[in-house]
């Protein structure tokens, strides 16, 4: 702003500039305390907004993850319509593909009106039941396979023998 137009330019020659008796916006009276006084009386919402870690700790803001974890439900009663976008037609079976779509699981809400071949990670035991009562089916799209078989052997003495003479024979052959 131009020093012309500023507000003091007016009250030049006047005595207080707009703020009453003599002494008054003057000092730490007006400011509410020096320093950090009444952080915890008059000046709380004020430290609350300007300085949140005042006391050493995070503020009223909950911990926040740095990736939010987002699950992406689908409801029975939404097949029909999640079909009419997105769905295919394979050998006269209405296919559809929730994990594609981006859902995590069919959840049991509603009614099936058609019968659907549905590609999904996970669902209700309500869901399985309508979409089977249905005339449909759920394929599991990532099928879990069982754990592998460690050795189940164990390690005996002259297996520590034997890798001990292993050892020791190309310690001895390296130079």
């Amino acid at each position: 702003m131009a020093t012309r137009l500023r507000k003091t330019r007016k009250f030049r020659g006047s005595r207080n500039h707009g703020w009453g008796q003599v002494g008054q916006h003057r000092a730490s009276g007006h400011k509410g305390g020096l320093g950090q006084s009444g952080m915890l009386k008059h000046h709380f919402s004020s430290m609350l907004k300007d300085d949140p870690k005042h006391f050493g700790h995070g503020g009223n803001n909950p911990p926040r993850t740095k990736y939010p974890i987002i699950k992406k439900w689908a409801s029975v009663r939404d097949l029909d319509d999640l079909y009419l976008k997105s769905g295919k037609q394979e050998n006269d079976k209405k296919i559809l593909d929730l994990t594609a779509l981006g859902f995590d699981k069919l959840l049991g809400g509603g009614q099936v009106k058609n019968a659907f071949s549905i590609k999904i990670d996970k669902f209700t035991s309500k869901a399985e039941e309508k979409v089977k009562n249905a005339g449909g089916e759920l394929l599991n799209v990532t099928e879990k396979e069982p754990p592998s078989k460690k050795n189940d052997k164990q390690t005996t003495a002259e297996d520590i023998d034997e890798i001990r003479k292993e050892t020791q024979s190309t310690t001895e052959n390296t130079p």
